[in-house]
């Protein structure tokens, strides 16, 4: 499958992020893409209206989760005529690079990959983008994955491609901090074809929801944790 000729949607969750998701959804390569949705997940302030004027799909999602937005997002997918070939995943912060979408869904187009990751740690990383709980805890999941499950990951990254009919077979259900994790758990146990490609990763526009909190950072690190034990 060439990229020109594959129907790609892109997914963006985003809550509270009106000063960046227009610079997102602006340096998406729009000629590869289909549709851009922005699930706006129960957002006080003006990301809607912002991801709009950009040129994306909005929806609203008010049960306040990661997870719950990516799940509106795939059935919103899921509801049309004709489904998509690939489902990009991003961040609505601008930590991600958009522009970087090509490399990014390039192994499935071209050699058959089902997913691909993004990885910050094979990447470029703007000094303080990542915090160092955020580095531990990729660095921790990452090993337990590779021991528990015999996959080698070397970031959980937000930035990701996949299959959309690869992607219903997950049967993704976690609704909070622990869906990247699941995904690639899951697409380990069900021997999908994964790989990961180096991105480059900034510091975010505003403070992170997560790492950018005690609270955030704590529960995040217990769900990654659980998601590990869960799958076995």
């Amino acid at each position: 499958m060439n990229i020109s000729m594959a129907i790609i949607d892109v997914i963006i969750p985003a809550y509270n992020e009106q000063c960046s998701v227009g610079k997102v959804i602006e340096d998406i390569p729009m000629e590869l893409v289909r549709e851009v949705i922005v699930v706006n997940n129960n957002s006080s302030d003006e990301t809607s209206i912002n991801a709009v004027k950009a040129g994306a799909t909005v929806f609203h999602e008010s049960r306040l989760g990661y997870g719950y937005a990516c799940l509106k997002g795939i059935a919103h997918c899921s509801q049309k005529k004709k489904k998509p070939d690939i489902i990009v995943f991003m961040d609505a912060d601008y930590s991600d690079h958009p522009e970087e979408l090509a490399e990014v869904v390039r192994p499935i187009a071209e050699e058959g990959i089902d997913m691909v990751i993004g990885s910050r740690a094979l990447g470029e990383k703007e000094p303080g983008s990542m915090t160092p709980p955020q580095v531990f805890g990729n660095w921790l999941a990452t090993r337990l994955m590779r021991i528990f499950y015999g996959v080698k990951y070397t970031d959980l990254g937000p930035f990701r491609a996949i299959k959309f009919d690869k992607l219903l077979e997950l049967n993704m259900e976690d609704k909070t901090y622990g869906w990247t994790i699941e995904m690639q758990i899951k697409a380990a146990k069900l021997g999908m074809k994964t790989t990961e490609t180096p991105v480059t990763y900034r510091k975010r526009i505003g403070k992170s929801k997560v790492s950018g909190t005690v609270k955030g950072t704590i529960f995040a690190g217990v769900k990654i944790i659980l998601a590990i034990f869960k799958y076995l």
